[in-house]
């Protein structure tokens, strides 16, 4: 119930439209990834999913972030059934590609964020190699571009009070890693993918 009440606030509250241009909201695994200019950014995502979709859709989210206070630790453990990473001391022994395969399992999907941390330019910045990473580790997942709009107006980073502006969550084609494709060129493309939606 909570979770169900948390999504429709969430599409109230940021006036977000779902558009699934190159792709439908079928039920099968997928890493949604987008560019990200808001806290905002992944819950509007999640909450933008059908239901049945949603149920098995987990945010990919900064521990550093989402462990402050009692709300959001309540909110990504409870609601968004999050797994929080670490940014800041990674490790071999901690790597977030470990946590972020085994959330996966057999029947999840993610939704992840690239660049790695809310960004303030109209464009995303270049994609940080996990991506590509998890790409190759489970080729058989579908990795989904999505582009958000007007998020970091709605909610302004260092702002509490939400800003009455209609937002929008578009999805596009699937992509895949190509055979022999390398890093940088997977990682461009990946990139190229979001952008290609802002119109």
């Amino acid at each position: 119930m909570t979770t169900h009440l948390v999504a429709g606030a969430l599409r109230l509250f940021s006036g977000s439209v779902a558009r699934w241009q190159g792709c439908g909201p079928e039920l099968r695994q997928r890493v949604y990834f987008a560019n990200h200019t808001s806290n905002l950014d992944g819950p509007v995502l999640w909450a933008s999913l059908p239901t049945e979709v949603r149920m098995l859709t987990r945010l990919i989210g900064a521990k550093d972030y989402w462990s402050v206070g009692r709300v959001r630790p309540f909110l990504a453990y409870r609601v968004f059934n999050a797994v929080l990473i670490e940014r800041k001391q990674v490790t071999r022994e901690a790597n977030p590609l470990d946590d972020m395969v085994n959330a996966l399992g057999e029947r999840h999907s993610l939704i992840l964020f690239p660049e790695g941390g809310r960004q303030t330019t109209p464009e995303p910045q270049p994609f940080k190699p996990g991506l590509f990473h998890l790409a190759r580790k489970r080729p058989d997942v579908e990795l989904v571009p999505v582009w958000m709009e007007n998020l970091n107006r709605i909610l302004p980073k260092g702002e509490v009070l939400p800003v009455p502006v209609l937002g929008s969550v578009t999805f596009g084609a699937p992509i895949r890693l190509e055979e022999g494709e390398t890093k940088p060129d997977f990682l461009v493309r990946a990139r190229e993918a979001v952008l290609s939606l802002r119109h």
